[in-house]
């Protein structure tokens, strides 16, 4: 399994606009984010998308994805689903709807916002979805992986993590924009190769987990290797960061891949 770390940014990306902040003005490139975003190559090649926010059309652009075998969305946050419009490419040259999997909240959002897509209409060329409500949280498999979302909140807002596992063997999991999960579901994220977790900042947070909140769910599942996405300009520069974080943890940043 490859896991290919399209955006790492929160929702207002990094460079923040007009920001004059060090990190925003860094020129290492591990401090320029996009909004989070993952893609999963299993063992058949077959990909799965976790979010398509605004920024996907230029992520697949830089990645030359050329399918999608389905699309995970942790929640209907804008910058988690900004970019739905642009499946359209995706549907012609697969001609079939692109599968998307999320809980009965985010689908009802996705409905409202994006009904142009599920009204009746006879307008060629808009996109086409299949929308696949997972909110009981039963396993289901997409190409060659098993997925088990994985429930949370952000919030008052329930989300959705899902943990993967390849047909090979390995296993990975990925949580965002959550600053609460249940004892029952962190057991879920037991006996993983690979814990991708959301960490905004190192300041305690309303919303998301900080970076200690963070490390204490990372200490209790124990996985091989930790990654924090969806990080934001207040978390300070990757040169600063990655050199404090323990044995094993590391910050993501847009364009890692991480072969499991």
């Amino acid at each position: 399994m490859l896991i290919t770390f399209l955006g790492t940014g929160t929702s207002q990306g990094v460079p923040v606009i007009a920001c004059t902040c060090d990190v925003c003005l860094s020129h290492d490139k591990h401090d320029k984010r996009l909004r989070s975003a993952a893609l999963i190559t299993d063992s058949g090649g077959n990909n799965i998308l976790i979010d398509i926010g605004p920024d996907f059309r230029a992520q697949m652009l830089a990645n030359n994805v050329r399918h999608l075998e389905g699309i995970l969305v942790t929640h209907a946050h804008r910058d988690h689903v900004g970019g739905l419009d642009d499946i359209r490419p995706f549907n012609w040259v697969q001609q079939r709807n692109m599968d998307i999997y999320a809980n009965s909240e985010a689908l009802a959002t996705i409905r409202h916002d994006y009904h142009y897509i599920f009204d009746y209409h006879q307008y060629p060329g808009l996109p086409e979805a299949t929308l696949n409500d997972v909110s009981d949280c039963r396993p289901f498999r997409i190409g060659n992986v098993e997925v088990v979302p994985v429930r949370g909140m952000h919030k008052d807002l329930p989300v959705l993590g899902f943990r993967l596992t390849d047909d090979d063997g390995s296993r990975m999991a990925y949580i965002t924009d959550m600053n609460h999960i249940d004892k029952a579901e962190q057991d879920k994220l037991l006996g993983l190769d690979v814990l991708v977790i959301n960490a905004l900042r190192k300041q305690k947070h309303f919303s998301h987990f900080c970076l200690d909140e963070a490390l204490e769910v990372i200490a209790h599942c124990r996985p091989h290797r930790a990654f924090l996405t969806h990080q934001s300009h207040e978390m300070g520069k990757y040169a600063d960061v990655e050199p404090t974080l323990p044995d094993g943890v590391h910050l993501a940043f847009d364009g890692l891949k991480i072969n499991i």
